[in-house]
C-alpha cells in the first residue's frame, strides 16, 4: 500500500483524516456533554436542503451547505430559548424538510445526473486542497474558541442554571456552540456523510466520556478515536471496495460495542 501515498487524492484523506478528526471530537464532546446529538442529528440532515439549493442555483455545494446549516442553527438558537418544549417536534420537521428540499431542488435541476451519494454517505477520498483549508480554518477557530471560553464552556455543559448565576451569558455561548456545531456537522459530512455523521460525532465521545476524568481529556480523547476510526475505516474500505463512511462507522460501532462488553465483564467480575 506504500505506492498509494504517492497519490495526492490519498494524501489528502490522509490529512482530512486528522482535521476532521479534532472538528468531531470536539464538537461531538460538546454535543454529547450538552446532550444535544439529536439536534446535530437535525441539523445534519437539514444540511441537505441546502445542498440542493446550491445545486440547482449553481454554486458551491459546500458554501450551500454551510449557509444553510447556519441559517438552520439560529432557527434552533431563537427557538431553544423561545420554545424549548416543543424543541424536539421542530427538530423532526427540520430533519425530514431539509432532506425534502434538498430532493426536490435536485431533481428540478435540469439535465444533472451527479452521484449525490457521496454527500449522504461521504466520499473522504473525493477531498480537494481547498476542503482542506477549509477544514484547518474551521479547526483553527474552533480550538481557538475551545481556549478562550473552557471554563464558561465546561461551567454551561455541566450546570447551565450555575453558569448563569455566575454571570455567564448561556444565550449567547449557547449560540456560538451551536453555529460551531452546524459547520462542524458539514465539515465532517466530506467524510461520513450527512446520514452518518451523527454517529461520528457521537460514539467516539461516548466512548471518550466514559475514559476521561475532564471535558477537555474527553476532546482529546475522542479526537484520537475518531482518527482511529477513519483510518482503520479507509484502510478496510480500500481492501474490501466498500464505501469508506459505512465502513468507519461500523469499525466506531464495532470497538463501542468490545468497551461496553469490557466494562459489563468487568463490573460482573468486581461483584
Amino acid at each position: 500500500m506504500s505506492e498509494l501515498l504517492g497519490y495526492e487524492f490519498i494524501q489528502n484523506a490522509l490529512w482530512a483524516s486528522i482535521l476532521i478528526s479534532v472538528c468531531s471530537g470536539i464538537i461531538g464532546s460538546l454535543c454529547v456533554a450538552n446532550k444535544t446529538v439529536f439536534l446535530a442529528g437535525g441539523l445534519a440532515h437539514g444540511a441537505y436542503g441546502g445542498i440542493g439549493i446550491a445545486v440547482f442555483f449553481g454554486f458551491s455545494v459546500m458554501l450551500g451547505a454551510s449557509l444553510f446549516v447556519l441559517l438552520l442553527a439560529l432557527l434552533l438558537a431563537y427557538l431553544l430559548l423561545h420554545a424549548k418544549e416543543r424543541i424536539d417536534a421542530i427538530i423532526g420537521v427540520i430533519w425530514a424538510v431539509g432532506m425534502a428540499l434538498g430532493i426536490i431542488f435536485i431533481d428540478l435541476t435540469p439535465g444533472y445526473s451527479a452521484d449525490f451519494m457521496s454527500y449522504l454517505f461521504g466520499s473522504i477520498m473525493a477531498i480537494s486542497k481547498e476542503d482542506l483549508y477549509i477544514a484547518l480554518g474551521y479547526d483553527l477557530l474552533l480550538v481557538g474558541f475551545i481556549v478562550l471560553f473552557y471554563r464558561a464552556i465546561l461551567g454551561f455543559s455541566y450546570d447551565a442554571d450555575f453558569a448563569r448565576l455566575k454571570g455567564i451569558n448561556t444565550p449567547w455561548l449557547s449560540s456560538l456552540i451551536l453555529l460551531f456545531m452546524a459547520l462542524g456537522v458539514v465539515i465532517s459530512m466530506r467524510a461520513v456523510g450527512l446520514i452518518l455523521v451523527i454517529a461520528l460525532l457521537s460514539i467516539p465521545a461516548y466512548m471518550a466520556e466514559r475514559l476521561s476524568s475532564s471535558l477537555h481529556q474527553m476532546m482529546v480523547i475522542a479526537s484520537l478515536l475518531s482518527w482511529f476510526f477513519i483510518m482503520a475505516g479507509l484502510i478496510l474500505s480500500y481492501l474490501y471496495d466498500l464505501t469508506s463512511g459505512a465502513v468507519i462507522i461500523m469499525v466506531a460501532a464495532f470497538s463501542f460495542s468490545l468497551l461496553l462488553l469490557g466494562q459489563i465483564l468487568y463490573k460482573g467480575n468486581q461483584r
